[in-house]
């Protein structure tokens, strides 16, 4: 398993993020409290994504994310102080790894996973993740073929596009199956928002793989989207900052638990949780 963390609200620094509180995500990388028998630390590498303003005036601009990744352990880079300590941004996500046994252990595979301006994260682990995942991109190309033109449809269409994953691991192919829906987004499509397709994800892999572990966590700069699907996740909400994290980070009142099976949209100052709609595939096909 892994632990992650989301914020997004007023600009903060990035390091001093990742090193908040006595049980920062920094110290979970060797002393985490509740990884459910998923490993003992989270020393296979990390990574670091924030959102950097785009250009005022630009017509339809939205922020750009960048990362910084390593597979070594979080505490032996000492740019998450020195360098990532000088940054500020409204949103971050950060995670730091524990490799299933048998995936490489490389920079490629760490988390956080981008495209354009959304960032990814991945807490669990897919049991068999190759021939899941197939049939779950079969899954896709049903729905899709039926409910859209053969041309929205081809994003599914072949099995081929699991090999555009980055790394070979469960979490950078359900990236690629993530970012197949989030680009497949239209007003009258069968995805209309970044929600439904984290959660039509989680409920085709379930389906697939009742034992997966699933808690995603998701986000554009503006907003957050996670998942808790047997692991943690713990909420604190402010006047003006939400933050998302496996672990809660100090002893802050205003920490909530998360149960299981649920999806958590959060934005500065805001959070809503929702069941899952494991049914999601039949809503989407109907």
């Amino acid at each position: 398993m892994c632990r992650h963390l989301g914020y997004v609200g007023p600009s903060v620094g990035v390091g001093e993020l990742v090193l908040r509180g006595p049980h920062s995500l920094y110290a979970q990388s060797w002393a985490p409290g509740d990884m459910r028998a998923g490993g003992t630390i989270n020393a296979d590498g990390f990574g670091v994504a924030w959102w950097r303003r785009a250009d005022v005036g630009t017509e339809g601009a939205r922020d750009a994310v960048t990362r910084y990744r390593n597979h070594a352990p979080i505490w032996t880079d000492p740019a998450v102080a020195e360098v990532l300590g000088q940054l500020e941004s409204r949103s971050v996500i950060a995670a730091v790894r524990s490799a299933t046994v048998g995936l490489p252990v490389e920079r490629r595979a760490c988390a956080p996973f981008t495209d354009d301006h959304w960032a990814f994260s991945h807490n669990g682990v897919v049991p068999e993740w190759r021939t899941t995942l197939v049939a779950v991109l079969g899954d896709l190309d049903e729905i899709f073929t039926a409910a859209t033109t053969p041309a929205d449809g081809a994003l599914f269409s072949s099995p081929a596009v699991l090999l555009e994953a980055e790394a070979l691991t469960d979490s950078a192919a359900l990236w690629v199956l993530l970012r197949g829906l989030l680009r497949a987004i239209t007003p009258a499509g069968p995805i209309t928002s970044a929600a439904e397709a984290i959660e039509l994800l989680v409920a085709l892999v379930a389906r697939r793989q009742p034992t997966a572990r699933l808690n995603l966590l998701l986000g554009n700069g503006v907003a957050l989207w996670a998942t808790t699907y047997w692991h943690s996740l713990s909420v604190l909400v402010a006047d003006d900052y939400t933050v998302l994290s496996s672990e809660p980070y100090d002893a802050d009142p205003r920490w909530q638990s998360v149960i299981d099976h649920q999806l958590v949209t959060a934005t500065p100052g805001h959070c809503t949780i929702t069941a899952l709609e494991l049914s999601a595939t039949e809503r989407v096909r109907s």
